[in-house]
């Protein structure tokens, strides 16, 4: 599978909320702004994006004549099985097999409400967003006690 489409920006089709990689890292886009044409040449637009695994902010200032990359991203949802002692998750499939090369995520929130819910014995979906090779847990459902 593809993970990268190229898109021309004369098209104008990278908005605010849209995907688009900036130094490699695919990002979400928080602000779009683009400048007249100038004396020497094209106009440009400016992007200001958040990096969708590591939530760093990232800039990049494009001609509007060029192409531009954007990121497959993909969300699917898990049914959590267990948490091992090393941090990593066991995941249930929708062909029923298991997923066991993710580790929890890092940010604080989410993993204590991971690491309670699990501990209360609630039963938990988990969101997996993957996008350029990476994965990871973004987000956490609690579909009530086991």
């Amino acid at each position: 599978m593809r993970e990268l489409r190229k898109l021309t920006l004369n098209k104008l089709v990278i908005r605010k909320n849209g995907y688009i990689v900036i130094k490699n890292r695919p990002c979400k886009v928080v602000e779009v702004s683009t400048s007249k044409t100038g004396k020497h040449g094209h106009a440009k637009c400016h992007f200001v994006a958040i990096d969708i695994f590591n939530g760093k902010k990232l800039e990049d200032i494009v001609p509007s004549s060029h192409n531009c990359d954007v990121p497959h991203v993909n969300r699917t949802d898990y049914q959590l099985i267990d948490i091992s002692e090393d941090g990593f998750v066991s995941l249930l499939t929708e062909n029923g097999n298991t997923k066991d090369d993710l580790r929890l995520p890092t940010d604080d929130s989410l993993l204590s409400q991971i690491k309670d819910g699990f501990g209360e014995g609630k039963d938990l979906v988990v969101t997996v967003m993957s996008s350029m090779g990476e994965e990871q847990i973004c987000a956490l459902k609690d579909v009530g006690p086991k």
